[in-house]
């Protein structure tokens, strides 16, 4: 049997990651941009949201386009988008430019979250996805962590931020041409799943449509307002980003104004504190499949894991604000980044709630959730620092979507599909709704 999903998935994996470089090349670059452009914390706070802002308003119009049309051409449209806007950004005059430039990235990185939540549906078995899920989010900790070096990297070589801007969105557009020739829709599509490993997807499938009784249709996202998990699955991704986002956007600048590291520091800082986070991101999704497979309840794996996880994220951060010296606080943000990236998990939440039908509208709806967490924190952050000339309130303020992360975790039914079943109203579904 071939193993064509998962080398497409380990593609994913390297898009992602260069999604996150770009996105996170602004907070590495800041403390720069902030000399060139005189602006204060405040301005700054907006500066880092004008992505979100975009990215957020995106997600849901980007997953009904993906269960309409496919992931591959959508996939392909968004890294010819975010590149060329990430080579705008390094051409930006002032800050108006620049603010408009990191809004176009927000725009056309959209589809990409909620296109692997699509593909995690059509190309992996219900005790894969687990494993598939964390292997599409990894890229996130992994391109912050490799996007501190890259960025730090190319700024010392070029004498430039401008120039590290360009050469990151030209390497994104030519893996748009890599994505579009990778990626197909179904494994039907593909030409390069053998028939071996066809049948074994198509006899899964079949078995997992016939066990949940799937109608085979889309149902939409008005469906799913009305269930419990739906909100829990948003509220989670809502507070789970409240702390990556967080640390993802302001980390950089804390490190080099409270702590006092250069930029050369700032950049390995960066690298130990989110690699820590892809090495916890990777070993959470093996675990969980791997205890599924010995036959544990879904629920039972899903909730002990990421309650446990949500746990320690909250008391690292507590131990960031009482013990504020700079190696401590790099060690307690490297233990928060490991288990809050376990939580990657979520994203085979809209598979099981909604089947391959409506994996990318759920995928987008919470994506948009967290993504509330991603255009708030920024500003909110940046006007706690401006208020307070400090980071303790704006670390109390991650140990708060920690929280709200956590009971959300734990809130969530992992093993009930909430899509409209053969022979039941969509409306009597049972135990679920809120």
């Amino acid at each position: 049997m071939s193993n064509t999903r998962w080398r497409m998935f380990g593609l994913l994996l390297l898009l992602v990651t260069v999604n996150y470089v770009d996105r996170g090349s602004l907070s590495v670059a800041l403390p720069m941009i902030k000399e060139d452009f005189h602006i204060s914390a405040e301005l700054t706070g907006l500066l880092l949201s004008a992505f979100f802002w975009a990215y957020a308003v995106m997600q849901i119009p980007a997953g009904w386009l993906i269960d309409r049309f496919g992931p591959r051409k959508l996939i392909m449209v968004a890294c010819f988008g975010w590149g060329g806007a990430t080579a705008m950004s390094g051409l930006a005059p002032n800050i108006g430019i620049m603010a408009f430039a990191r809004g176009a990235i927000g725009i056309a990185e959209a589809p990409i979250m909620p296109a692997g939540g699509k593909l995690n549906a059509a190309f992996l078995t219900e005790k894969e996805r687990g494993r598939g899920a964390t292997i599409l989010d990894a890229g996130a900790p992994l391109g912050s962590a490799v996007g501190g070096i890259a960025i730090t990297g190319l700024i010392a070589f070029t004498g430039s931020w401008r120039w590290a801007f360009l050469a990151a969105g030209v390497v994104t557009m030519i893996l748009g041409i890599w994505a579009w020739r990778a990626i197909r829709d179904t494994p039907d599509e593909h030409p390069k799943v053998n028939p071996a490993e066809l049948e074994y997807l198509t006899r899964s499938h079949a078995e997992e449509s016939a066990r949940h009784r799937s109608t085979g249709q889309r149902a939409g996202l008005v469906h799913y307002l009305k269930f419990r998990s739906f909100w829990a699955m948003c509220l989670g991704w809502l507070g789970f980003n409240g702390v990556f986002y967080g640390l993802l956007t302001w980390g950089p600048l804390f490190l080099s104004e409270r702590k006092g590291f250069d930029l050369n520091t700032i950049g390995w800082s960066t690298f130990v504190i989110f690699g820590s986070g892809f090495v916890g991101e990777i070993i959470g999704g093996q675990l969980a499949d791997r205890l599924k497979e010995k036959g544990y309840n879904t629920n039972l794996v899903m909730r002990s894991l990421l309650g446990f996880a949500g746990v320690c994220v909250v008391l690292g951060l507590v131990g960031v604000v009482l013990m504020p010296g700079p190696v401590a606080a790099i060690a307690l943000l490297s233990v928060v980044l490991f288990f809050l990236r376990w939580v990657g998990l979520f994203w085979s939440v809209p598979a099981i709630l909604g089947g391959r039908e409506d994996a990318g509208v759920l995928g987008g709806a919470m994506n948009l959730a967290g993504n509330v967490s991603g255009f708030v924190t920024p500003m909110a952050v940046g006007f706690i620092v401006g208020a307070t000339g400090g980071y303790t309130w704006a670390l109390l303020y991650f140990v708060g979507a920690g929280i709200i992360m956590t009971v959300a975790v734990l809130a969530l039914d992992y093993a009930q599909r909430l899509a409209p079943k053969t022979g039941q109203p969509a409306t009597t579904t049972p135990g679920v709704a809120v």
